[in-house]
Parts: structure tokens; C-alpha cells; sequence
């Protein structure tokens, strides 16, 4: 036993090294956590305040008009920004590996919008759909007047301009994933199936796409998570207007902590996203654990 307690010099230097990580990580990120969540129970306006309100905030939270316009706002975006961006990945990986695409040009390329910021995103695609100076204006000046695009200015259709953006920009990291389960998949069974006189069709629908469960779990929590915490590319491609017809809880969350002077009513609605993202997160995290 006591040869197996002893650390060795490298294991000495490595909790050495990693020590200062950690005391950071506990610190700026757990610490600021519970701060927040201590903050959401009392009466912090434009400062902390340390006097203890209980659930007022949640309360008052629930009551705001704004907060369930973020809910229902999140709601599309999380629905259409997940499901796109699945299928679409998807439908790249399977091109791709049916060779219908060149692999080692067309990956780079699908996968070059991740590589770019989404503050960079929004604002390329703001002036791409704005209806003076992007498609609208482009349409125009080719002939087809006709041609209406404001789906920007519009505030029943502000929020699929949010999708199709975060759709750009995800899709090609999706199809990586998806890309990398196909290449998993043992090449036996689909050998089997082929002789069977199986399709293309069959192949994947039957065989193929069922061994990507793991694969489609990873993607709906990678995007998941993002499609809650969405901020920059809201501010950068809308602004979370017009109006408010882009709000999502991360703009409502910035916007009572540090321009309305609410923070309470903020750090309410932190925790509320908090408890949305471990709601995708824990069970992931907990069957990953299971397995190993």
C-alpha cells in the first residue's frame, strides 16, 4: 500500500503545475457561481447589496412581461437553431463520406465559420441582410425589384435571422461530429447489409444512422448549451431588437444587471439559465461517467 501511495517526481510537478489552474478555476469561476447565486436573493440594484430578500427576485422575475418574451424567443431559437443545424450537419457528413464531396476540400471550408468569432458572424450578417446595403439592395440592383428581404427589420421575423446565422456557423463543426461516428462505425455490419442487397437509403436510415446515437447526444449538448448562453451574436447581428423582438435571456440577464440597475433581478435570471444549461449538461455528464 504504501508503494502505491508514493508519488513519483513527474506526479509531484504535475499537481504542482496544475495547482494554480485549479485555485483559478475555483475562484473566478465556482466562486463567481455562488456569488451570483447569492446576489439573486438579495437587493443588489445598481451595486451588490448583501441584504437578504429571499425569493423576491424569482418572483418579480416571473412576473416581467420582457422575461417571457426572452423564454419564448430562446424557445424558437433553441428548437430550429438544434434541429437545423443536426440535420444539415448531418446530411454534409453522409455527402462526405459517400465520397460525394471532396473531403479535404469541402471539410476546411464547412468547417472555416467556426474558426470565426460570433461577435464577426453577426455583424457580417447584419450587413448581409440589412435591406439597404445587403441581399435586398444586391437583388435590386440586378434587375429584381421585386425582391423583399427585411426579415431584420421585422419583428415577427428577427429571430430567424438569429438562427440562420448560428445555423452558418455551427453546421460545419456538426458534420465534423457526425463525420467522426460514421468513420466509427464498424464496417462489418454495413458489408452485411450491402450483400443483403440493402440501398443507400436502407443502409443509412436502418443501419447506419441508429449507430450515431452517441454522436447526435454530444451535438444536442454542445449546441444546446451554446443555444442558451447565445449573447454575442444577438448584440452583434440585432442588438436583441428591433424592439425586443430578439430578447433571450442572456440580453435580459445584461440588461437589468447593468443597464436597468437591477442586478438582482440579473443574477435571478443567471441562475434560472444555470439551471437550464445542468438540466442538458448533468445527465450527459452522468452517463459519460457510467460508462467509464
Amino acid at each position: 500500500m504504501g508503494t502505491r501511495m508514493r508519488l513519483s517526481s513527474d506526479d509531484i510537478t504535475a499537481r504542482f503545475v496544475l495547482f494554480p489552474a485549479l485555485i483559478v478555476t475555483l475562484v473566478f469561476v465556482y466562486g463567481f457561481i455562488l456569488f451570483t447565486v447569492y446576489l439573486s436573493f438579495t437587493g443588489s440594484t445598481i451595486l451588490p447589496r448583501f441584504d437578504w430578500i429571499g425569493s423576491r427576485n424569482y418572483v418579480r422575475l416571473f412576473q416581467l412581461d420582457n422575461w417571457y418574451l426572452a423564454l419564448k424567443n430562446m424557445g424558437i431559437f433553441f428548437v430550429l437553431y438544434i434541429g437545423i443545424s443536426t440535420v444539415l450537419g448531418l446530411f454534409l457528413a453522409i455527402l462526405i463520406d459517400l465520397n460525394r464531396l471532396g473531403e479535404k476540400l469541402f471539410r476546411p471550408i464547412f468547417l472555416y465559420p467556426m474558426a470565426i468569432s460570433f461577435i464577426v458572424t453577426g455583424t457580417a450578417w447584419k450587413w448581409f441582410l440589412d435591406p439597404g446595403i445587403g441581399l435586398e439592395k444586391i437583388m435590386h440592383l440586378w434587375g429584381f425589384t421585386n425582391f423583399t428581404f427585411n426579415w431584420i427589420k421585422s419583428n415577427d421575423m428577427a429571430i430567424y435571422t438569429v438562427v440562420i446565422a448560428a445555423v452558418w456557423q455551427v453546421s460545419g463543426f456538426v458534420m465534423v461530429i457526425f463525420l467522426s461516428g460514421l468513420r466509427a462505425i464498424d464496417h462489418g455490419t454495413i458489408e452485411s447489409a450491402v450483400v443483403d442487397g440493402a440501398g443507400v437509403g436502407q443502409l443509412y436510415a436502418r443501419i447506419v444512422i441508429p449507430q450515431l446515437t452517441g454522436s447526435f447526444l454530444s451535438v444536442f449538448v454542445i449546441l444546446g448549451h451554446m443555444a442558451i448562453k447565445s449573447y454575442d451574436l444577438v448584440i452583434a447581428l440585432t442588438g436583441g431588437g428591433p424592439g425586443r423582438a430578439t430578447e433571450l435571456p442572456s440580453t435580459f440577464m445584461y440588461s437589468y444587471s447593468f443597464t436597468r440597475n437591477e442586478m438582482g433581478i440579473g443574477a435571478a435570471s443567471a441562475v434560472v439559465m444555470l439551471i437550464m444549461i445542468a438540466v442538458i449538461i448533468v445527465p450527459y455528464i452522468r452517463s459519460q461517467v457510467k460508462e467509464l
